[in-house]
């Protein structure tokens, strides 16, 4: 997220950036932070599962380390936004930044809380594929990690395009 506001410099939108707290005990300062900014559309940035692991069947998911960042589709608690979804794909592929979609996992992110705030939020989420998540030995792809702040970046500046 600091990255991408330090790659991003201006934006013909009013950008809020917002760390939030308790995410794993039921999205409480996503809430909170949405309900107080009431944006006209979110962007949760997360890890999620790499499933190209020994144990994790492809079918509990496809999302693989040095593929590019996942965009979801759905998840245990969100169904993006249709517009969120196309905005962000269209992006990654005008810019030529490789992505995957995810669906399906039984996780959730903060864009859940954020959607259902207020009127109802267009939200979606970019994450990066990560093994062993929950762990004190998380590990990630640095290439992966750069293609999110560079999809965020990109997705940004092509907003009032989408919105």
């Amino acid at each position: 997220m600091v990255e991408s506001l330090k790659q991003l410099k201006e934006a013909e939108c009013t950008v809020f950036a917002v760390g939030t707290v308790q995410e794993e005990v039921g999205l409480r300062g996503a809430g909170t932070a949405a309900f107080r900014l009431d944006p006209d559309v979110a962007l949760a940035l997360d890890v999620t599962v790499a499933g190209d692991i020994p144990g994790v069947r492809e079918f509990d998911t496809t999302v693989k380390m040095g593929k590019g960042p996942a965009i979801t589709i759905s998840d245990s608690g969100l169904i993006a936004h249709p517009k969120v979804l196309r905005w962000l794909r269209e992006v990654a592929e005008e810019t030529k930044i490789p992505y995957q979609l995810e669906t399906g996992l039984l996780g959730t992110t903060d864009a859940a809380r954020i959607s259902l705030t207020r009127q109802g939020i267009p939200s979606g989420t970019i994450c990066i594929g990560t093994r062993y998540i929950h762990s004190p030995v998380s590990m990630l792809n640095l290439r992966d990690a750069e293609n999110s702040v560079k999809l965020t970046t990109a997705a940004i500046r092509k907003i009032k395009n989408y919105f």
